[in-house]
């Protein structure tokens, strides 16, 4: 199957849910039945992450009381990306793959990174059939894996580690819990996706690879926070509270993980002990720590995720993923080094 990277069309789940943000929602500042009342529309995926404390503990909507706040699931950073370009969508969490691709032509979206909340480790990872050794022997496999998402770019990068094109196997577009379906029934010989499917793979299958090992080789991904540049120049105080909210959350999972832990269990349906588990896979940042010169940096100092993104682009651009790759400056640029500035203080 060939890659679809610049692909717009939703997943059935993801257009219903986009259906549901725009008709419930409105638009992102006030309609014709409150005017003046602020409506913050907040895209979030099932990672265990903060990101999840925050939406469980309500964080948000206990600092801003006056605005109303609509979470909206996607599977995707793809379809966050297609939500946002509809005007869906103020802020969410994407994976770094599609906030390249978003940052990168054709898309070209205008937002911006926020925050990094999560550095993904073992918690994505290549799972293949018991019997197939290594990613080289994937060859004329099928492997499945959504396209556009973070877990995309790391097994693109993988089969290249392993002397592997995308045309070597047979690609198959799906969200992970599809993936996880798709495997039950053997249809499919190995997939790449993220915790819970991942937990679930790995009780039948073997790990190959994980992108924190692909991290570690030179291509590290992460999940950040983005939000579109109309929302933030118009609600500063939103992306103020939010940014505070998640700091909030993160200091929380590293004083009492346990309690975090809980938080996080609920929204996915976990045991705290899973949910825990889950959570250890990730490296979660402070504000003050995502301003060093390897994460988002600051105010006149923009950091090396900038490179990152990128690096990405290069390499998403020779997998024809990407129609050109940008300047360093429109990465550097794209990093909001000022609102993290204020929530670091």
């Amino acid at each position: 199957m060939s890659l679809h990277p610049r692909r717009t069309v939703l997943t059935a789940g993801a257009t219903a849910l986009l259906a549901l943000a725009a008709t419930a929602c409105g638009s992102a500042t006030a309609d014709g039945k409150d005017p003046g009342k602020v409506r913050v529309r907040i895209a979030y995926q099932s990672v265990p992450n903060a990101d999840l404390v925050v939406k469980n503990q309500r964080l948000l909507e206990k600092a801003l009381p006056d605005a109303e706040i609509r979470w909206v699931r996607f599977d995707s950073g793809g379809d966050v990306n297609t939500a946002v370009i509809a005007g869906a969508v103020d802020l969410g969490l994407v994976g770094s793959s599609p906030v390249t691709k978003g940052l990168s032509a054709p898309l070209d979206i205008p937002y911006k990174v926020l925050w990094i909340h999560d550095l993904i480790g073992d918690n994505e990872a290549l799972v293949a059939k018991e019997e197939i050794g290594s990613v080289a022997a994937l060859k004329s496999r099928k492997v499945a894996t959504p396209f556009g998402s973070t877990a995309h770019y790391s097994l693109l990068a993988a089969l290249e580690a392993a002397g592997l094109g995308a045309s070597d196997v047979t690609l198959v577009d799906l969200q992970p819990q599809d993936a996880l379906a798709a495997w039950q029934r053997g249809d499919i010989d190995a997939a790449y996706v993220w915790t819970p499917s991942l937990t679930e793979l790995r009780k039948t299958g073997k790990v190959l690879v994980t992108s924190r090992e692909i991290g570690a080789a030179g291509k590290p991904t992460a999940d950040l926070g983005v939000v579109t540049d109309a929302f933030a120049a118009a609600h500063p105080e939103v992306v103020d509270a939010w940014l505070s909210a998640e700091d909030q959350a993160v200091k929380l999972a590293k004083s009492d993980p346990a309690k975090a832990a809980r938080a996080i269990g609920a929204e996915l349906n976990l045991t705290p002990e899973q949910a825990r588990a889950q959570l250890s896979e990730l490296v979660l940042l402070t504000a003050k720590e995502q301003q060093a010169p390897a994460y988002l940096g600051k105010p006149g100092k923009p950091g090396a995720l900038a490179g990152n993104l990128r690096d990405a682009a290069v390499f998403l651009h020779g997998q024809k993923a990407v129609d050109a790759v940008p300047e360093r400056s429109v990465f550097e640029k794209a990093l909001a080094v000022e609102e993290l500035s204020r929530a670091a203080r």
